[in-house]
């Protein structure tokens, strides 16, 4: 049986994603800072409920011993994520950004990945065959930076993202790590804006977090094959 945690999965993505990888027969955990919310998605889902704050040490080494506990881990989904935005609900540009701001999306989408795998890689390099999926986006490619949204902090915290999926894969080399871009999909971080279903955006997720020994990591990739870094 795998064993799979996915960060921020009581709605969005990461709740069609826990929903997916059920059906596939996957044991999975819902990680999630509000209890109340993260225990009846779980509860709905059928899944397992731990909570979970990516920007909390004491809650990520909690969540880790919670579920070494009870059996240990084989794929871990970094999804939880979020974007800043003007209290008038505008995209905040270069002109406008601050310290600050950036400060608190790096927080959630890097600094939590970090804190998060770096808690879970003692029971991730346990398993047979363990996975990472780092939840990225196409706004992370510097190759096509640049083109279209004009918000800064949440491209350069995905392009960081990025960037560590690749050391984790070269330092890992046993563990299956990529980053994945689900599309443009409407969740609440885009206020719904997004012109996919969270099941069309799930798919890639699902698809690499069900990777084998011999798939492939390092990688950067949306539902239609690797991206240009």
């Amino acid at each position: 049986m795998t064993t799979t945690l996915i960060t921020g999965a009581n709605k969005g993505l990461g709740h069609e994603t826990a929903r997916r990888l059920i059906a596939a027969g996957h044991t999975v955990y819902v990680g999630a800072r509000d209890i109340e919310r993260g225990t009846a998605a779980a509860a709905g889902l059928g899944a397992r409920f731990v909570q979970l704050d990516v920007t909390d040490d004491a809650s990520v080494a909690a969540a880790a011993a919670t579920i070494e506990a009870q059996g240990g881990l084989d794929v871990l989904v970094n999804n939880a994520g979020i974007e800043v935005r003007s209290p008038q609900g505008e995209i905040i540009g270069a002109a406008d950004l601050t310290a600050d701001v950036m400060r608190e999306v790096f927080e959630t989408n890097v600094f939590g990945v970090v804190r998060v795998t770096h808690a879970f890689l003692p029971l991730l390099e346990r398993s047979a065959a363990p996975v990472v999926v780092n939840v990225s986006s196409s706004l992370a490619s510097l190759a096509e930076a640049g083109k279209g949204y004009p918000g800064v902090a949440y491209p350069a915290s995905k392009t960081t993202v990025n960037m560590l999926t690749v050391q984790y894969a070269k330092a890992f080399p046993r563990l299956r790590i990529n980053s994945v871009e689900p599309g443009y999909t409407a969740t609440d971080l885009n206020q719904h804006a997004g012109m996919q279903t969270v099941e069309q955006g799930a798919e890639i997720i699902v698809r690499m977090a069900q990777l084998g020994p011999d798939g492939p990591t390092g990688g950067y990739f949306d539902a239609a094959g690797p991206l240009p870094w």
